[in-house]
């Protein structure tokens, strides 16, 4: 008993700064092959293991590679891009006050959001899951969640399908982050964290949770990640054209192996950019 609650508080510690422990390092395609002067601001996550992390030299994952790649595409080098690190909630409001010129941050393309965001994509297709402590036997899929409490990051589509589906029968609890509900998981606090299956299984895979947290295994819907623009941006088919050549060019796979294959996920066919 000792020594599992010696593991779970460090693995509490680690969820209330993840870029301080040991972690899977993401890695990056390094720097884009643009020579301009032109620059971006471009939203990204900061918190998800092989997705978008912050680390000591910047930032580092699949979505950073998406955004970097495209960047370069647009004529806009490495060293001029701004990474801007925002919540989930905030990814709309974020590119409608100008704050970003994109959003590249496991951002799923739905028809609420495009009334007031542009998207393009899709370049990758997740699936909503659950992410519960490794002993719990009582969780097998979302259809035995009554009574439950399951955590989601405020403004995400995880919250909104939860609510959907099954208000009354489960208490949601909504944090600004998707590294608070992992680490309120941990304490025991919530029983379940909701969201796409490869972003829990970067958190699940990561040293200090071993042991400690599993992905159920049971996707139950289709996230389709775009990335996103104010509305009416020019810059739309040029974005377009970069995700395609993203994809074919092998650059899209070779950064899924070296980020997110490295914690089990099996890696899907890539999407077809419409």
């Amino acid at each position: 008993m000792r020594r599992l609650t010696a593991v779970l508080v460090g693995a509490i510690v680690c969820a209330a700064a993840i870029s301080g422990c040991s972690q899977t390092p993401p890695t990056s395609t390094g720097d884009n092959e643009a020579s301009g002067d032109g620059s971006l601001t471009i939203g990204v996550a900061g918190d998800l293991p092989g997705i978008s992390l912050k680390t000591d030299e910047g930032y580092a994952g699949f979505d950073i590679d998406t955004a970097n790649y495209v960047a370069g595409k647009l004529g806009v080098p490495t060293k001029n891009i701004v990474w801007q690190r925002i919540d989930q909630g905030e990814r709309v409001s974020a590119l409608e006050s100008g704050e970003v010129d994109l959003v590249v941050s496991t951002f799923s393309i739905t028809e609420e959001r495009a009334e007031t965001v542009d998207f393009v994509g899709p370049y990758f297709v997740a699936h909503q899951d659950l992410l519960i402590r490794r002993n719990d036997v009582t969780i097998t899929g979302p259809e035995t969640l009554d009574g439950k409490k399951v955590c989601a990051a405020e403004g995400t589509t995880s919250v909104d399908y939860l609510t959907e589906h099954y208000l009354g029968e489960i208490s949601v609890v909504k944090v600004p982050t998707w590294s608070e509900c992992v680490r309120d998981l941990v304490a025991g606090s919530v029983d379940a964290v909701s969201t796409d299956d490869v972003i829990l299984a970067g958190f699940a895979a990561q040293p200090d949770y071993s042991g400690v947290l599993r992905v159920v295994g049971k996707g139950f819907t289709d996230e389709r990640y775009g990335i996103g623009m104010k509305k009416g941006d020019d810059r739309a088919d040029a974005v377009r054209d970069a995700l395609k050549e993203y994809i074919s060019s092998g650059a899209w796979k070779r950064s899924l192996d070296a980020n997110v294959a490295p914690s089990g996920y099996s890696i899907p066919k890539a999407p077809e950019v419409e």
